[in-house]
């Protein structure tokens, strides 16, 4: 009896240690095929997800965080839109983005929110009036330094990421399972964009890692939390046909403010509305509002 659990055990390790070895190699061809299609220039960034700043006229100045697994390229045109109506626009380059998996896959929760804070802080560091825009889980950093610096005086937030889906957060809480096996998991992300030249042009990773999945859930978490307390003139825009965030979870987020907000559902896009074929509507519904709130 011994001796035939031995041997069943035996042959569970052998199968397992083939399915991490298929799973590492799987990951190497995933890290190799990115690497490939967006070679890193010369400050280790892939060329076009550079962060950058375009200085304005109106002496109002915006601070503009993307998503995970994204880059700045996703709110470059809106950038470009508020920039030419006078605002500075700063967007930064969140850690573990823009380079490669691997980095992707190193970077924390703690990390994204050290780094946005530092770049509110920059922006803080003169007088005048500061604004902050996030699209996806950069709107849930946004809701959070938001709720912490009184120099923020609006708030805009592009398909927010505040209430990751169920299967999200089981993914997230049994990685201990399938992350030896499968360090990569291709995300799913050609239905965030319909557009094709825009889902061409993105430099998002496209794969997600268990330390990227737990990164995203708890900085959703951390900025769902701090909601109820948001007081700022505040405009969400979510799309109907979100394949992130489905309609219903969407709208609990907007429900959970406590103050009224300004909510707009766009229709003909997905997730990422910045650069989806509803990105002039986005960009002029951001436009008006900040119209009425920038002083």
């Amino acid at each position: 009896m011994i001796a035939v659990v031995l041997v069943v055990a035996l042959a569970v390790a052998v199968a397992a240690a083939g399915l991490a070895a298929t799973g590492r190699r799987a990951s190497r061809r995933l890290e190799v095929e990115y690497a490939s299609r967006y070679p890193e220039g010369a400050n280790g960034v892939v060329g076009g997800a550079e962060g950058f700043i375009m200085e304005g006229t109106n002496g109002r100045r915006l601070l503009m965080l993307h998503g995970s697994g994204d880059s700045p390229q996703s709110l470059r045109y809106l950038a470009d839109r508020l920039n030419a109506s006078g605002y500075t626009v700063h967007v930064p380059l969140l850690p573990g983005h823009g380079r490669s998996p691997r980095a992707f896959a190193a970077a924390s929760a703690m990390d994204y929110y050290s780094a946005a804070r530092g770049a509110l802080s920059a922006l803080a560091a003169s007088d005048g009036w500061i604004g902050v825009v996030g699209l996806s889980m950069g709107g849930a950093l946004a809701a959070r330094l938001s709720s912490e610096s009184t120099r923020v005086q609006a708030l805009v937030l592009l398909a927010p990421y505040l209430t990751p889906p169920s299967d999200v957060r089981a993914a997230s809480a049994l990685s201990w399972l399938w992350s030896p096996l499968m360090p990569y998991v291709r995300g799913g992300g050609e239905a965030s964009v319909h557009d094709p030249d825009a889902r061409d042009a993105s430099r998002a990773y496209g794969t997600f890692s268990a330390g990227a999945l737990s990164a995203l859930v708890d900085t959703a978490a951390a900025g769902r939390r701090v909601v109820p307390r948001l007081r700022l003139p505040t405009l969400i825009i979510n799309s109907e046909h979100d394949n992130r965030i489905p309609r219903a979870l969407a709208q609990t987020a907007v429900n959970a403010f406590t103050v009224p907000v300004e909510a707009h559902w766009l229709d003909g896009c997905g997730h990422v509305i910045t650069v989806d074929y509803c990105k002039d509507a986005v960009a002029d519904l951001v436009l008006t509002f900040l119209a009425r709130h920038a002083g």
